[in-house]
């Protein structure tokens, strides 16, 4: 057996909360941690939801309210003393990369001769390769590697945009997920409900395409309840769209919860209506709790997922109609729900904390 080398880790992001690139860094940071690897930290907001290994350095500490730029200055020129000062074997930066000049003076400034990896959480070009792709594209092939959460970002992004030094390595779920977390709020104890959750950002997410079609479908007149589970900007739009149709009593929300599960494993089945995704968690979340799940098929990540009707509903066309009729199935074909469901945790074994840890271990030892 060869004897793998333990680097010295510094996961960059945004925070560790709220955000499924956030989860998966903390997660990251938790793999990495189990293969003996030295783990640090670095958040640029002081917002820490999810659990992590390692040593944290919150930069979001030094913010002031006003936040002047020569403030923000002295943050980057703290950033850029912590990365040398610690001599990092490798960078791995899971921040969105959506602003060209920002990107220019991470790479020239602050990541100048340091060994990087970008991880690509999302198949919208903008939010990873900035409003200038096309110049972008040269600090990707300069980095030691890229990693895309999703096929689709691999092939069709990534190598379209000829940056071969890519791979990709899903986000991964942990199976102690399925004893964690709160339990069941009163107001869903003996309900029967459709769960969407995550980010409340209707144009990317169009929860109100979901909450028209749950409309449409009628189940609310059997007792079934729409969850909507999280925050965000447009939470008091959709509030007032749900009001306006016929289901509204049995439309909920609730807020945000760093730890949904008890909520999720209770759920009949999870939706997905977003408009894209990169590799959508809340998909793998709910297979490995045993929860089927209905959703479109999007660019990218749900075909990567969801095999239609044997873990899950997969829907080709954003149609109200279908996706209400798809709502029915899973939800009054009992039959075929208990057959969809047999499926579900085994389905996504292959996305389990270890099986992930190991091939970000294998990517650092360059074996893969």
């Amino acid at each position: 057996m060869p004897v793998h080398k333990k680097f010295k880790v510094c996961l960059v992001s945004i925070s560790l909360a709220k955000g499924g690139a956030e989860r998966s860094c903390a997660m990251l940071s938790e793999m990495l941690s189990s293969k003996g690897h030295e783990v640090h930290i670095v958040i640029l907001n002081d917002e820490i939801d999810y659990p992590y290994n390692g040593k944290l350095f919150n930069l979001g500490k030094f913010k002031s309210e006003k936040d002047l730029p020569l403030q923000r200055l002295l943050r980057f020129r703290k950033l850029r003393r912590f990365l040398k000062y610690e001599s990092f074997d490798v960078i791995i930066d899971h921040r969105t990369k959506n602003n060209y000049k920002r990107e220019m003076f991470y790479a020239n400034y602050i990541y100048r001769k340091l060994k990087t990896i970008y991880v690509v959480h999302s198949s919208n070009t903008s939010e990873y390769l900035t409003e200038e792709p096309l110049k972008f594209v040269g600090i990707y092939k300069k980095n030691i590697f890229n990693v895309a959460v999703s096929k689709y970002i691999e092939k069709n992004i990534l190598n379209e945009m000829h940056i071969e030094n890519s791979i990709c390595i899903p986000n991964a779920y942990d199976p102690k997920w399925e004893n964690q977390g709160k339990g069941l709020p009163d107001i869903l104890k003996d309900k029967t409900y459709i769960l969407s959750y995550g980010r409340l950002d209707d144009k990317i997410k169009d929860i109100s395409f979901l909450i028209n079609a749950f409309s449409e479908s009628k189940l609310w007149e059997k007792n079934i309840y729409l969850v909507i589970l999280g925050d965000g900007t447009d939470k008091i739009f959709l509030q007032e769209l749900a009001n306006k149709t016929m289901a509204l009593k049995n439309i909920i929300f609730l807020p945000f919860t760093s730890s949904p599960f008890q909520i999720i494993k209770d759920a009949r089945c999870v939706s997905l209506t977003s408009k894209y995704e990169g590799f959508p968690m809340v998909l793998v979340e709910a297979l490995s709790l045993g929860t089927p799940v209905v959703t479109l098929d999007i660019v990218s990540g749900p075909s990567e997922i969801i095999e239609d009707s044997v873990n899950g509903l997969l829907i080709a066309e954003r149609n109200l109609s279908l996706f209400a009729q798809a709502l029915q199935k899973l939800c009054l074909e009992e039959k075929f729900y208990q057959k969809i469901k047999a499926n579900t945790k085994s389905s996504v074994l292959h996305f389990s904390k270890e099986a992930i840890g190991e091939k970000w271990n294998l990517l650092l030892q360059n074996e893969i």
